[in-house]
Order: C-alpha cells, then structure tokens, then sequence
C-alpha cells in the first residue's frame, strides 16, 4: 500500500499547534468586528477572469495561479489572492454601503516553497468598499497594526505610500516608461522585453539588474495630483493621531496592478529579509467597475497567519498554549460517570474530556497527563476526587453533584 504524504508546498497543523491558528482568528475577529466589519466566506474557486482583475502582467496571474477547466468545461481557478472574491461578491450581490467585510481563507499559489511560503497559505484580511475618505484608509491600516500589536510583536515596520489614481498616473507612467527604455539593457531578463505592460512593475524586481537601472527612477509619490497628495497627507496625519508608526517609501510597490492612492506594507523584522512580508494591502478605487459593477472605491489588506506565527516565534510570542483542556475525567468504575461528568462540565464551560474502551487507572492517568488538562476529576468506587496534574497541591474529595462548583474554584 502507498504512504501519502500532504502535497508539496502544503502542510498539516495539528493540536496542540493549531489552537494558535484558532485563537489568531479569533483575535482578529473580535478586533474588527468591533469596528463594524461582518464574515464573509466566499468560493474556494471563482471563474478565471475574477483574478485575471488583478491584473495580466502580475506573477500572480502569469505563473501561480492554479487554474483548470472543471467538467462542465468552465476555466476556474482557486483563490490566489481574498481581495477579487469580495469585490466579486459585492458586485454580484449589492449589499448597502459602505460594505465592511472580513475572511479568513485558504490561498493557493504554483510557487517554489520556502520558510513561510507555501502553494495553500491562510490569510485573514479586511475589505472595505463604498468610500473612498481618507480615514477610512487609515481605520484599515490601524486595524492590522493593532492585531499585531495585540499578538505581541513589536518589530513590525509598515510601509506606507501613495500610487496616485487615473489623473497623475498616466503621464507618472510616461515619465517612468521613457526612463526604463534609455536603461532597457541594463534590466533583468524578466523584465527587459515586458516594460511597456506594467513598467511600475519593474519597480518591484528584487534582482540587482533591475534595482540599480531604477535606483534614480521617477517615483509615483512624488509626481501625485494636488488631489491624491492631499489625501494621502490626511492619511499620515491620522495614522499619526492613533500612534501608527509607518515609514514613507517612494519604491514601494505592491505586487497587484489594482491599486490606487493609499498602499502599505508590513514586514516582521525578526524574520530574514526575503521571508519579512507579514502582508499588505491598498486602495483599489477601480476594481468594483473593472468586475462590471458601479464605480465604487475600495480598500484593504491581507495578512498571512503563516508569516505572522513565523515572526512570534522568532519574537517569543503568542506561543502555542501550553493547555487545550481544563479537565480530564478519570472513571474506574464503567465508564457511566465519566460519561455523565464530562457532559456536566462541558455544559458549564469547561474544556472537558476522558478516556475511553474501559482502560486502567495508570492508562487513563497516562492519558490525562498527555492531555495538558490543569485538572483531574477521578471516579473510583467509593469517591471521586479532584487533583491537579502539572503542581502539587492536595487531592480534594467530593460529592458528584458539587463537581461542577469545585472545579470552577480551583480553575479561578
């Protein structure tokens, strides 16, 4: 018989390690929710051309997408990116705005994989669309920032700048076309023939070709219309009124061709520098109308869970939990009691469990040290008492019905 293992580029997070995955999440749902943002789970897949939004030119869209014709003969491909199935989703169903919405979803990209870069990757993100105010740019990017926070990571830099909007690009795009055309031999192979599909995104090449032929390139940032300069200057000041610290950077540009105005980055210092990306995001103020709906702005950001427990690690923080249950049930005498006991304290909130197939004292014991419980409730024949497992402290004898009581006075 075969042994499979998880695909390359994939991977499987088991208990304990998990419970991070589920209490990240629920950090992160509990920090925007309070900000007036509501779940939104959308297709695994989405019919081709929602992503192909994105952007032709992209890597994304280029090399790593996983697309495929289904059976009916339809070209789909799996989610690459969260921002195009929202927007796909508010354009197919209209909700009122403005429309605030968060995910938390699997990503899939035909990347080579590396420490925190997988081809199936989790993000958790926001998306908000129908206003286009400069606070609401600044209430999105102080929500990442917060979650950060709140985890306890403390090197963080966030990256922040403004691509200007369909008035300052075009003639920002002719001016940086005309400079990279004069130094066309000097770029990298990738980018030497495609600089007239997307030149900013020569911008981006990490190769040293291309960062020295673009190291004294026009940069979008500085040619911004009166328009986008004063938004993006009500964008500092409120980060600044909330204590965001952001670093402005002319040469950042974001691997997505949808962006507009406010886009942002954040790195996780104590990762090495070509595994830093924690996520990102912008303004994407013509994605809605480019999917054949209303013009409607936008803006948001992804995160990835993977990278940010990558960078608690290096951090030493939100570690995994050093318990996932607060009571194991030990029954000597059948099992009955057990049965019943567990149900108790699981109904009064407790994380509960047992042991099973009639095992023995030492068995069940061995099992509930292995558990993390802090407690033990123990049913022998003549008593059932309560002891903790991991420090000393005095085994208490009582009466099954005050079970429940003495458990939450020793659990605090």
């Amino acid at each position: 018989m075969p042994t499979f293992q998880a695909p390359k580029g994939t991977f499987d997070v088991l208990p304990p390690a998990s419970a991070r995955y589920g209490r990240l999440v629920a950090r992160f749902a509990g920090l925007v929710e309070r900000a007036g943002y509501g779940l939104v789970v959308s297709p695994l897949f989405e019919d081709i051309g929602v992503f192909r939004r994105v952007g032709e030119s992209t890597d994304i869209v280029r090399k790593e997408m996983f697309d495929f014709e289904d059976k009916g003969g339809r070209h789909v491909a799996l989610r690459p990116e969260g921002t195009a199935s929202v927007v796909r989703a508010y354009v197919e169903h209209r909700p009122p705005s403005p429309f605030k919405a968060w995910y938390v979803a699997p990503h899939f990209r035909h990347e080579r994989p590396q420490a925190g870069r997988y081809r199936q990757h989790h993000q958790v993100g926001v998306e908000a669309l129908g206003s286009g105010d400069a606070d609401l740019d600044v209430e999105v990017v102080a929500l990442a920032w917060q979650l950060f926070g709140d985890l306890g990571l403390q090197r963080i830099r966030l990256r922040l700048t403004s691509l200007g909007d369909d008035t300052c690009r075009p003639a920002y795009r002719e001016e940086l076309l005309a400079h990279l055309r004069a130094r066309r031999g000097q770029l990298c192979d990738e980018h030497r023939d495609r600089i007239d599909d997307n030149p900013l995104r020569v911008l981006d090449c990490k190769r040293d070709a291309c960062r020295a032929a673009t190291g004294d390139a026009p940069r979008m940032l500085h040619r911004l219309c009166d328009a986008c300069a004063a938004h993006f200057e009500r964008v500092q000041a409120g980060l600044g009124a909330l204590g965001v610290a952001y670093d402005v950077d002319p040469s950042l540009v974001r691997g997505l061709d949808y962006y507009t105005r406010t886009t942002f980055e954040f790195e996780a210092q104590a990762l090495d520098s070509a595994q830093n990306g924690a996520g990102g995001g912008g303004r994407y103020d013509g994605l809605a109308e480019a999917m054949g709906g209303p013009s409607t702005p936008g803006i948001g950001f992804g995160l990835g869970i993977e990278r940010i427990l990558l960078a608690c690690d290096a951090e030493g923080v939100f570690a995994v939990p050093e318990t996932t249950l607060d009571v194991f049930v030990i029954d000597t005498t059948g099992g009955e009691t057990a049965r019943d006991l567990t149900a108790a304290l699981r109904r009064a909130g407790f994380r509960a469990d047992r042991a099973w197939d009639d095992r023995s004292w030492k068995a069940q014991m061995k099992a509930a040290m292995h558990s993390t419980a802090a407690l033990a409730v123990v049913v022998e024949a003549e008593q059932i008492t309560i002891r903790t497992l991991r420090e000393k402290g005095e085994a208490e004898t009582v009466q099954r019905e005050n079970v429940v009581d003495h458990v939450r006075k020793r659990l605090g």
